[in-house]
């Protein structure tokens, strides 16, 4: 069983593509309804392309990243390959895929959507990702939903460790809105599926409860703020996400996540890694970012 705090040294700072999707051009989200065509025609129109993030994050002082799995413009093993060296070039770690739709818990399309989600957690291990994040379910909460999406994850977690890649769920959609839901799922594995930790999926008075109960078993976080407008963040809420995760003991990647308002993603990041670096040293007071 692997231990969420045995998977890196020490926390460390990551970025999403997701918090450069407008850099990105906006390219389309895309599922398991497509296939494996390609929205292509939405790529491209970016001031970045996907294989120039790499040098980008670098030298903004980040070198783990995580990939939406919408941005990659082709799933040609040249393109991947490319992708790949790129990442290495960088001195990038390509930390984990997001593989952002499918349903595994899907009445009808449950083993459509498991294929989908199947090849994608190949091409995680042809582009030398650790980590492979899988939606858990987005049926509503009961029993039924919880042991189809555990069965589902048995067999990802097969076809992710013939690949080298290590699957992760995430506190995201109905199946998963409570901390017990999110415990059931984990225990029920074995410790054969991680826990990305997202700050901003979770609203209402338990929230910080309910991140502290789950944040021990995280092994990647989602470090997101909340902005009402452009920089103006709501710092109160993200150092009170972050205290919780260092009180948790968390040692894995803060992943930056910027979807605030305005079109300028480096200011939002930059505003964001600020307040998280003086975390990224184990045992640092936690307050020194206020």
């Amino acid at each position: 069983m692997t231990k969420a705090n045995e998977t890196t040294q020490g926390p460390q700072l990551s970025v999403s593509t997701w918090s450069l999707h407008r850099q990105l051009g906006r390219p389309d989200f895309y599922g398991p309804d497509n296939g494996k065509r390609i929205p292509v025609a939405t790529h491209g129109g970016g001031k970045i392309s996907l294989l120039e993030v790499p040098e980008h994050i670098a030298k903004f002082g980040i070198h783990t990243l995580e990939i939406c799995h919408f941005h990659i413009p082709s799933l040609d093993k040249a393109y991947l390959n490319e992708l790949r060296s790129t990442l290495e070039s960088a001195g990038v770690e390509l930390f984990s895929l997001l593989i952002d739709n499918g349903d595994i818990t899907h009445p009808e399309y449950a083993d459509r959507d498991l294929a989908w989600i199947g090849e994608w957690i190949e091409v995680a291990g042809t582009l030398g990702a650790k980590r492979a994040r899988v939606i858990a379910g987005k049926a509503d909460a009961s029993d039924e939903a919880l042991e189809m999406s555990r069965n589902g994850f048995q067999k990802l977690a097969e076809r992710a460790e013939a690949n080298g890649v290590r699957p992760m769920t995430e506190n995201w959609f109905s199946l998963l809105s409570t901390p017990q839901n999110v415990l059931t799922i984990l225990d029920s594995l074995d410790g054969k599926v991680g826990l990305c930790l997202d700050f901003g999926n979770w609203k209402g008075e338990t929230k910080y409860a309910d991140l502290a109960t789950i944040a021990p078993r995280a092994e990647s976080c989602h470090t997101k703020a909340h902005f009402t407008a452009p920089r103006e963040m709501d710092r109160a809420d993200y150092v009170r996400c972050l205290d919780l995760a260092q009180e948790a003991g968390f040692s894995g990647p803060h992943t930056l996540i910027y979807d605030g308002p305005g079109d300028d993603e480096w200011e939002g990041l930059a505003l964001e890694r600020d307040v998280v670096t003086p975390y990224l040293k184990m045992g640092e007071e936690p307050h020194a970012a206020n």
